[in-house]
């Protein structure tokens, strides 16, 4: 089991992404734009992962197969849409919360290789006598990792549930010894990394730095695949019980992991920011006219707090008018309400709002 070993360099990109971290806290995305940004992440995701494990398919093609799939997918195809399903299970556990566990391990392997022969599913079991259970170079024929026993497979992944769910580690450290023990354990004859990146995917959800699955983590593993597989061997022995299962410098494979995570962040943060000329194009369109008047009237007099019944006086509308305009409002993201005990009092301009003032104005002359 990794023991993590935290660095200045380590430190430094943690504090970064959490800076990151708030700042898109407070940026309101309009709900058709964040679920629009968060398909074509899945998308990405789903083939970047697929990517890193040998799949022959562009991004192009990998979308078709998402958003039109055929009734007879090929192989390489039916990897795609089983993670992009994959993601979609996960969307789903993370809405009640669910703790990782065992379950939620095997569950997710059997739906990435859906498909696939029985022997398969579930963990890897003994080999025929005289039979080497390794990962093998394509071009040698060497063993490039020999991974544990298949008997020692059931306490480990019960060693990094309790990790889990029990260590006070940082949620980026802990993402990152997720994503190390589970490919490293190696539990299952097929399936090992895509499962181990979408548990990885699954936890930061859950514990608030999913930065809201606007990007895609995996793409930034796909970029140099050299660096992302030296980065888990950490110039280790092929043998799991030489080093691999405690690492003396574990510092490389998480450092690795943060630097991902912090271009993945900055990507986020680039995408919500290059879309604020779309969204408020995109929420003028959708106002009709009184609806656009009410912004309009907001806007000009400098209005950051509205409150609906010292509107409907000056504006001579009734407080159920106003209240229906600021729903309006609030649908294309333009303005978020303030609850007090499960009652709205009253509406304020949203961070994007606040930041294209200036482009709205212009755009509702």
């Amino acid at each position: 089991m990794i023991k993590p070993v935290i660095t200045n360099e380590m430190l430094n990109l943690i504090i970064n992404i959490e800076l990151k971290r708030k700042k898109l806290s407070k940026i309101s995305l309009p709900v058709s734009y964040a679920n629009k940004l968060r398909k074509n992440s899945r998308k990405m995701s789903s083939y970047a992962s697929n990517k890193i494990e040998g799949n022959p398919l562009s991004f192009e093609q990998a979308e078709k197969v998402i958003d039109d799939p055929h009734q007879h997918l090929l192989r390489a195809e039916q990897e795609i849409r089983n993670y992009y399903l994959a993601l979609g299970y996960l969307s789903k556990s993370i809405t009640s919360k669910e703790a990782v566990s065992e379950s939620m391990i095997l569950t997710l392997q059997k739906k990435v290789v859906e498909g696939e022969s029985k022997e398969k599913i579930g963990y890897r079991k003994s080999m025929p006598p005289g039979v080497l259970f390794a990962v093998y170079d394509s071009d040698t024929g060497n063993p490039d990792y020999i991974p544990p026993s298949f008997e020692d497979i059931p306490s480990l992944i019960q060693e990094l549930i309790a990790y889990i769910n029990q260590s006070n580690d940082h949620p980026l450290i802990k993402a990152a010894i997720i994503h190390y023990q589970l490919v490293t354990i190696h539990p299952f004859v097929d399936g090992n990394g895509r499962t181990a990146r979408l548990l990885c995917d699954y936890y930061l959800d859950l514990s608030g730095f999913g930065f809201a699955n606007l990007g895609s983590l995996e793409e930034y593993f796909n970029y140099n695949l050299d660096e992302y597989y030296s980065s888990l061997q950490m110039g280790l022995p092929a043998l799991y019980y030489e080093g691999r299962n405690n690492p003396p410098h574990p510092e490389i494979w998480l450092s690795y992991f943060l630097r991902m995570f912090d271009l993945y962040s900055d990507k986020v943060i680039k995408l919500t920011n290059e879309g604020d000329l779309t969204w408020v194009r995109n929420g003028i369109s959708n106002l009709k006219k009184k609806d656009k008047e009410f912004l309009r009237f907001i806007l000009d007099r400098g209005i950051r707090e509205v409150y609906p019944k010292k509107v409907s006086f000056e504006l001579k509308k009734t407080n159920k008018t106003i209240i229906n305009w600021c729903s309006v409002l609030v649908k294309v993201g333009f303005l978020v309400p303030r609850l007090a005990k499960k009652r709205i009092l009253s509406y304020s301009l949203s961070e994007l709002c606040l930041a294209n003032s200036s482009e709205l104005i212009k755009e509702l002359k």
